[in-house]
């Protein structure tokens, strides 16, 4: 019996919308990193992009377990000498929710061109409008 390799031409991309409210961030990040490779389907082809597009709204009202809202830092370096910035949790989900979804999920992707890819299929807004009507996305439900 021979194993199946998806090709590039052959795969379908689905839409699927996830809503955030209420949702713990690391288990909403891993089920849509999960997702995003294509994890999910039987044709699952580790170097083919297989994944589907998410779209996550209400990403403002993502939860953080414990004191994590104050403890955990995001950080970034601009690239100049001394330029670490860093920015609590709290501080970022009142500026920019997205950013946490977004970051979650792009550290659970492949660190490669094939992740790169696969995270510009993630699209995320802080509330429940999205301008992808047209696509017509199926609401998933996450697991557990």
């Amino acid at each position: 019996m021979k194993t199946y390799m998806a090709k590039p031409a052959e795969v379908e991309h689905k839409w699927y919308v996830i809503d955030a409210s209420g949702q713990t961030l690391g288990r909403i990040s891993s089920e849509v990193a999960s997702i995003l490779r294509g994890k999910h389907k039987p044709t699952y082809t580790p170097h083919v992009d297989t994944g589907d597009f998410v779209i996550v709204i209400n990403a403002e009202q993502v939860k953080l377990t414990g004191d994590k809202l104050n403890q955990k830092m995001y950080r970034y370096h601009t690239g100049y000498p001394g330029g670490l910035k860093e920015m609590d949790y709290k501080t970022l989900l009142q500026k920019r929710p997205e950013k946490a979804i977004e970051t979650a999920v792009k550290g659970m992707l492949p660190h490669n061109k094939l992740g790169n890819k696969m995270y510009k299929k993630l699209k995320v807004y802080r509330g429940s409008e999205h301008p992808h009507q047209a696509q017509k996305p199926e609401v998933r439900e996450l697991r557990g």
